[in-house]
């Protein structure tokens, strides 16, 4: 079962997941900028846009801001020579974007198998629904769309752990994550040897935890393990740009969520009592935009804490 989200998070997810960040931005106002962008401006490309393996291909969102980075990854996996792939979180609900992800493929000669999502926040599924009635043509149906979470399947076929997708010729092997989110999933190719990591793992920074600090490290460790088990290449994350080394990576990721533990629980230590007077302590350093998004964090090490016996 879901946690609930408190309910200043779950409008920055909402926004993050529709188009009305474009439209507030012509306004002169992004109330969920990231601080690190200069402009905060609406569909901004990158070296982002575009990058990825032999099989799959990022298309960036234009949805930036403090919870999604420069944007959700959407990404076109597919064989060399296939007529069919596989997208994996359509985005937003964005009609530009679907378009554009719909018109790419269709560019190639291509048409979409199936679409899955690493799990069921706005910016990565809000638009699934539509992108699948686009890439079937229009059609009562359009393609399935399979996830963890029956509330964001379109279709019988659900999504977890131990499944392998085999559309379009393709091998993706499909592993249970949970932490940032209690339905989060990552996608192995091994083809590319690539890590799909959703909001597990970013492309810099660190994520936000919905689910519980324990499922995380958990999440984590595995990951670590099967990356230098499987000899993985890169991780393609879904935010941010790829990650060429993901045995670093998931060490930093590891090292910095422990470190993190530390520092609150010597905060606690010394007399905090809530999770905003152990983000006054702790991420003192860091930009007060942030401090909400840290809050929700911290919260889930407090409770982490409690729990621990």
């Amino acid at each position: 079962m879901t946690r609930r989200v408190p309910w200043s998070r779950a409008v920055m997810w909402r926004l993050a997941g529709t188009s009305v960040l474009r439209h507030l931005e012509t306004l002169g106002w992004n109330p969920v900028r990231h601080p690190d962008r200069a402009s905060g401006r609406m569909g901004d490309m990158s070296e982002i846009d575009g990058m990825g393996t032999e099989r799959a291909t990022c298309v960036l969102a234009p949805n930036p801001s403090a919870m999604t980075l420069d944007g959700t990854n959407t990404w076109i996996i597919g064989e060399p020579g296939a007529e069919e792939v596989v997208v994996v979180d359509p985005g937003p609900k964005d009609g530009k974007h679907l378009r554009r992800v719909a018109d790419l493929i269709a560019g190639q000669g291509r048409r979409v198998g199936l679409v899955l999502l690493t799990h069921g926040h706005p910016d990565h599924s809000a638009g699934a629904a539509k992108f699948a009635e686009l890439a079937g043509g229009g059609k009562g149906g359009g393609v399935k769309v399979r996830a963890l979470d029956p509330a964001h399947r379109l279709g019988d076929e659900g999504l977890g752990e131990g499944d392998v997708v085999t559309t379009g010729g393709l091998e993706l092997r499909i592993m249970e994550t949970p932490g940032h989110s209690d339905d989060s999933l990552t996608f192995w190719l091994p083809a590319d040897r690539a890590v799909l990591t959703g909001d597990t793992v970013l492309g810099y920074g660190t994520t936000v935890l919905e689910g519980k600090l324990g499922d995380y490290l958990s999440s984590l460790d595995r990951l670590r393990a099967f990356s230098a088990d499987q000899d993985a290449a890169v991780i393609l994350p879904g935010h941010g740009p790829k990650l060429d080394d993901p045995l670093a990576a998931l060490d930093h990721y590891i090292d910095h969520r422990r470190e993190r533990l530390a520092q609150v629980e010597a905060a606690v230590a010394a007399g905090a009592r809530t999770a905003r007077e152990v983000v006054e302590v702790v991420y003192a350093d860091v930009d007060k935009s942030l401090w909400p998004a840290a809050e929700w964090s911290v919260q889930s090490q407090l409770d982490y804490l409690d729990e621990r016996p």
